[in-house]
């Protein structure tokens, strides 16, 4: 790639140069055309000079057609003294018609040149030529040939014309010297416009390399960590495949998701990148460490082909990982639940081992156990899973969900315009349960339909109650499954129409990876709501693969960027960036833009400065139930 752009560059460089030899070529044709007359216009001068100082004196105004001999031999006796001091090579005098009536060596000629004709008409002439340049035979040394009119005193009646041949030493002299000033001026100016222009590429070459490896880096590695992420992985896992056997390993970290609400996403990312070192660190050389998304990390371990080998050496990445560590003071403990397959005993696809060893870390984080190597039988729902599905349709019916509320608020007006509603379960046995421990489930399942009804019809009936003066908007998230529905805008539109809600207060949030499950009835579904009013919004963007052609065609009002980006924006450059690239897409795009995971004031002023529509996150306030987010509201409008 390095080398392609070297040869481009060089490419640049000829190329650019051409037209610039070529400016340089046409410039000094003109340079040289300039000097030239302005030789010209000096010779003129020099002729009108001393026709008007040698020849016009003697004649006193009289028609040259009847010179008399004294008048000849006043003439050549004046012309004489002007030849033998070099100021004239010869001298001719015609009358109006062009014919000459005399001449300093005697040689009368009888051609009439044009140039004496215009001469004759009132114009003063001059040309470079050569001394007898109509004879082939004796052409002399070069001279600046002059025809001056001679006019009558007082009056503009020209009554012959003056032949000059003047010297062309001192005019060429003086034409070189002008030409080799304006071409020195010249090349040094063109020579500074080529480096100016060669500099220019030179530095966006650079700019361009740099923003292309940075991409490249970018595209392969996790921005948080710099470790691979899950497409690096996968090519690791599959020249594992192709190379011999093989660890493929996949980590969950337990309670990590604890860690993140209490304390916040700052010290869950400064803990993500401790154990991403610790990782890194003890890992052999050529074994790879990868960090594939939240608090997942891959591993492949080469060499491995024994299973007791394989729990052992993972054993050893466990314990590494559940090490205390002290974050700002404070000490963790984190524990880690490891599922892994063997290559080639376990399969040689890499999407299936990928998967398997995915189930088997999730086998070992349900059992609490060590380093698991994948069953058949991993495959089934634990039984607390089971459970909760099972319940989860009598608590809709029986009204244990409830919704709290996370406020957004409009940085350029610096108040709430819109609150999110967010499902929790109370469970009578379990305590209140957070959407990671049910929604999963109920996503998978038809159980999704009506608790997707559920929160959209309570979260339109308490906006009143939120806020009486009709302004706030409610944004409510809505599933894959429901979005892939036929009646799905039917279902949203009868709940505006039940709750008597009016459409624009309703924001709905599809995520990148719900659009792209069944693509044209999300546009139709999309559209057919926008149509009425309803505003859609995309969340987590920049966590999925959205086509940016096929988001453009949607009717999108709001983009949400992915709080990953967000949170980790004073911290890390290269996510601060790409905030602010979806900030200016979304404002190109004409959409309006929201940053969710705004957990320091840092970040609330970098996505100020990049001119963010709105934000939410805990440093704003965190989601309450429906009595504080009241109160909140209250207090803030007073």
């Amino acid at each position: 790639m390095r080398g392609s752009a070297r040869r481009l560059f060089a490419t640049y460089v000829v190329v650019s140069l051409v037209p610039v030899l070529v400016l340089g070529v046409l410039l000094t044709a003109l340079t040289n055309r300039q000097a030239e007359a302005r030789g010209l216009a000096q010779a003129r001068a020099e002729a009108g000079l001393v026709a008007g100082t040698v020849v016009a004196p003697l004649l006193e105004g009289r028609s040259v057609s009847a010179l008399s001999s004294a008048d000849r031999s006043a003439l050549s006796e004046a012309v004489a003294g002007a030849v033998s001091n070099h100021q004239v090579l010869r001298l001719r005098v015609r009358d109006v018609t062009g014919h000459v009536v005399f001449a300093d060596d005697g040689k009368i000629d009888t051609r009439v040149d044009d140039e004496a004709l215009e001469a004759g008409q009132g114009a003063v002439t001059a040309s470079i030529t050569t001394l007898n340049a109509d004879d082939l035979n004796t052409r002399g040394a070069p001279v600046v040939e002059a025809y001056v009119p001679l006019y009558a005193p007082g009056s503009t009646r020209v009554t012959g014309v003056v032949e000059l041949y003047l010297p062309d030493n001192d005019i060429a002299a003086q034409v070189r010297t002008q030409r080799h000033e304006q071409l020195l001026v010249l090349a040094t100016g063109l020579g500074v416009l080529w480096l100016a222009l060669l500099g220019l590429a030179t530095r966006t070459s650079r700019t361009l390399r740099r923003s292309a490896d940075d991409n490249a880096y970018l595209a392969r590695h996790d921005a948080l960590t710099g470790l691979p992420n899950r497409a690096d992985f996968a090519s690791h896992a599959a020249n594992a495949v192709a190379s011999g056997p093989a660890v493929i390993a996949l980590i969950d970290l337990d309670r990590f998701k604890q860690v993140n609400d209490t304390l916040g996403h700052a010290i869950g990312d400064r803990l993500l990148v401790e154990l991403a070192e610790r990782l890194t660190d003890h890992v052999r050389d050529g074994d790879v460490v990868a960090r594939l998304g939240g608090d997942e990390f891959g591993l492949v371990l080469s060499g491995l082909a024994d299973e007791d080998e394989a729990v052992a050496a993972l054993a050893r990445v466990r314990a590494l990982l559940s090490a205390p560590l002290v974050i700002d003071e404070l000490p963790l403990a984190i524990e880690a639940s490891v599922g892994f397959v063997l290559v080639p005993a376990d399969g040689r696809d890499v999407d299936a081992l990928m998967t398997k060893a995915d189930v088997a870390m999730y086998a070992a984080k349900r059992g609490h156990l060590g380093p698991t190597r994948h069953r058949a039988g991993h495959e089934q729902y634990d039984a607390t899973r089971l459970r909760l599905v099972g319940e989860l349709a009598d608590a809709i019916a029986s009204d244990q969900l409830v919704l709290h509320y996370q406020p957004k608020t409009d940085l350029a007006l610096g108040r709430v315009n819109a609150v999110e509603a967010l499902v929790r379960w109370q469970h009578p046995v379990l305590g209140l349960l957070y959407p990671d421990a049910f929604l999963l489930a109920a996503e998978q399942t038809e159980l999704v339909e009506p608790l997707t009804r559920w929160v959209l019809d309570n979260a339109l009936r308490a906006l009143p109650r939120l806020d009486p003066t009709g302004e706030l908007s409610m944004a409510v998230n809505i599933s894959a499954r429901s979005l892939s529905r036929p009646d799905f805008a039917d279902e949203v539109l009868e709940a505006l129409i039940r709750t008597r809600t009016p459409a624009p207060r309703l924001l709905v949030e599809i995520t990148e990876t719900a659009l792209l499950v069944d693509p044209d009835r999300a546009a139709e579904s999309l559209t057919r709501l926008a149509a009425a009013g309803v505003r859609i919004s995309i969340d987590d963007f920049g966590a999925g693969q959205t086509s940016l052609g096929y988001l453009a065609a949607l009717p999108v009002h709001e983009l949400k960027i992915d709080r990953a980006f967000v949170t980790a924006m004073d911290t890390d450059s290269r996510n601060a960036a790409i905030v602010r690239s979806v900030i200016d897409l979304g404002h190109n795009l004409g959409f309006s833009v929201t940053a969710e995971g705004v957990e320091t004031a840092a970040v609330l002023a970098d996505l100020q400065a990049a001119d963010c529509d709105s934000v939410q996150g805990f440093f704003l306030a965190r989601p309450a139930d429906e009595n504080t987010t009241r109160l909140r509201l209250e207090h803030a409008r007073r």
